[in-house]
């Protein structure tokens, strides 16, 4: 990763590399901070399973057999349902390293059976073509820069297999305007794909209403498209 970091720096100005790493830091230590002071359980976000996502997983008619990579997954519990489920090429990205030690440490011998990453989906040296299905419940929507998006949608189109899945999940049109503090985009199933770009068709789309720890009703979308390579 640190080999990665420097080809890419090299080709920017000192000024423009040390604003990127900048980000980097800043967007790492506020999740760090997230997940230092609060319980993964009190996290605005936090399922005890993400049921609508494992429906819509199943609907796409993916097999165990096939690799999975849920982004920002570190302390979900998608990973436990997914090997519940006999998937045995689980991927769980997340840019905070104390997200992922909550999972590892809830899975027990079971967390070796995953491949965790920590790292910034952004920047995260993945395997080409590698997954056949991308989840994403609640990361892009905090990608208000439109550089970023495009590197997102850069290392989606590049990690996912032709013929795969991506379900991503964001605030709909209804949903609020900010969440741990931090601006989101909205999206509604049109807009995403119309965002995501050429390759990509809507599967299926769902709406869920999600109840906070705290008692607040959030507008999710959930769109599932696939990827035509």
């Amino acid at each position: 990763m640190l080999r990665f970091l420097l080809v890419r720096d090299s080709e920017m100005s000192p000024d423009a590399a040390g604003g990127e790493l900048a980000g980097m830091a800043d967007a790492k230590s506020h999740w760090e901070r997230v997940y230092s002071s609060k319980k993964p359980t009190d996290v605005s976000w936090y399922q005890p399973h993400l049921r609508l996502s494992l429906e819509l997983i199943q609907r796409s008619g993916i097999t165990p057999e096939d690799p999975v990579i849920d982004v920002g997954g570190g302390a979900s519990t998608l990973v436990d349902d997914l090997l519940d489920l006999g998937f045995h090429r689980v991927t769980a990205l997340d840019i905070s390293e104390k997200a992922i030690d909550v999972s590892r440490r809830r899975l027990g011998v079971r967390a070796d059976r995953v491949r965790w990453i920590a790292e910034d989906v952004l920047r995260a040296a993945l395997p080409a073509g590698g997954y056949r299905l991308w989840h994403d419940r609640a990361v892009f929507h905090f990608l208000t820069d439109p550089g970023d998006r495009a590197e997102y949608i850069r290392q989606l189109r590049s990690a996912l297999s032709p013929g795969g899945f991506a379900l991503i999940a964001t605030f709909s049109p209804e949903g609020p305007q900010k969440c741990s503090g931090l601006e989101v985009c909205k999206y509604s199933p049109a807009r995403l794909v119309q965002e995501l770009g050429a390759g990509f068709t809507i599967i299926e789309s769902a709406s869920e209403a999600h109840q906070t720890p705290s008692n607040v009703t959030q507008a999710f979308q959930y769109t599932l498209v696939s990827y035509g390579g």
